[in-house]
């Protein structure tokens, strides 16, 4: 066993792990060689020599009176004072000895059985590394060619050195992908499977993929002189989003948008066709509301706990409401309220109303008769 340090730190090299933390797998795979070898219910401790780069491996016993039950029972933890005497003589009742212990006495099963447990312990380094590397990821932007699609039609797609899985529920209606196709996706779920290791989940479908998109497409979205406040999407269909400025010289929606729309399309392109409102956030909530509801121009908006009654125009309901009520339904998820619309009638149709009244009050019928000679 000469030199296994320099072997550990080749590993650790060569899996990209910390050199400390290789030695504490290793420290880990003697202790678990040495239950299983020697004593399931010993404790022992390893020390590494840096010099000499080799380990040693102790286990510990303890002092018990002499003629105690334990000693005959497990010889291999407990030792008698008078035995522990000899060795030191100040050595008193519950004290600790350690023995060292050579882990090539006890065969060529010992050194298999610990290169197999060096291997585990070291995997397990290994994907917990990346597992908390990618869990600091959740919320991210992650892209990867696609490798398989099952019958299920559930995408998986190679991230880096380890596989995800695009659910078909976190798919955007009417998307496929095809093999060796690159696929975007926010990065959900990360988690550990005993039988396939490290698993990750991605969507195509939340909000959050629409905010992190628009981030790396808008550079005052990145440099935080536009903040998206809040975002609503229905996949595939529409999608609106608030935002504010950090600086009055900036346009939120405008450099959102970009020049003939070039930024949000770009957006737009990504998530199959999703058209995506922008508007002005603001924090008083008949304001923030009366814009959610863009296009259909408001009259007015009054807040009741977690309703808000919308007036409008007649003529503009049909705008407020959208095809199959796709406009007050986002309009809802953005503001947190629940929208009731309330219609006044247009300045069109009180005008023709009125009119007709008032030529019914004027016209007398028998003056009409008289005209025409009747």
């Amino acid at each position: 066993m000469e030199k296994i340090i320099d072997i550990i730190d080749s590993i650790a090299h060569e899996k990209g792990l910390p050199p400390e933390s290789a030695k504490e797998a290793f420290k880990t795979a003697v202790i678990q060689t040495a239950k299983r070898v020697i004593c399931e219910e010993c404790d022992y401790e390893v020390e590494i020599d840096e010099k000499s780069r080799s380990y040693r491996l102790f286990q510990k016993i303890t002092v018990v009176p002499t003629g105690d039950p334990s000693l005959v029972d497990e010889p291999e933890k407990y030792i008698s004072l008078e035995e522990a005497k000899q060795i030191d003589p100040d050595v008193v009742v519950g004290d600790e000895l350690t023995s060292e212990i050579k882990l090539e006495d006890y065969g060529r099963s010992a050194a298999a059985s610990l290169f197999r447990e060096i291997e585990y312990h070291i995997q397990r380094f290994v994907e917990e590394q990346m597992f908390n590397k990618y869990k600091a990821m959740i919320g991210t932007i992650v892209s990867g060619p696609v490798t398989r699609v099952d019958n299920e039609q559930n995408t998986y797609i190679e991230i880096e050195e380890v596989r995800a899985v695009l659910p078909k529920r976190n798919r955007i209606k009417g998307e496929s992908f095809r093999v060796g196709e690159t696929v975007k996706g926010i990065l959900r779920y990360v988690g550990i499977d005993k039988k396939f290791g490290i698993h990750l989940e991605i969507s195509r479908t939340m909000p959050k993929f629409l905010e992190e998109l628009l981030r790396q497409e808008v550079p005052e979205i990145a440099d935080g002189l536009v903040v998206i406040e809040k975002s609503a999407r229905i996949p595939g269909e529409r999608a609106k989003v608030a935002l504010t400025a950090t600086s009055p010289r900036v346009d939120p929606v405008g450099a959102t948008v970009g020049v003939r729309g070039v930024r949000i399309n770009a957006v737009s392109n990504e998530l199959h066709g999703e058209n995506i409102d922008c508007i002005e956030y603001s924090p008083i909530p008949e304001i923030f509301v009366a814009r959610s509801m863009s296009p259909a121009i408001i009259s007015s908006v009054k807040i009741e706990d977690d309703k808000a009654i919308v007036t409008l125009p007649s003529d503009q309901k049909s705008k407020a409401i959208g095809k199959s009520g796709i406009n007050i339904r986002l309009a809802s998820m953005l503001t947190g309220y629940q929208i009731e619309l309330q219609e006044i009638p247009s300045t069109a149709t009180c005008t023709t109303e009125e009119g007709e009244k008032e030529t019914e009050k004027s016209v007398n019928p028998d003056a009409l008769k008289a005209l025409f000679g009747e």
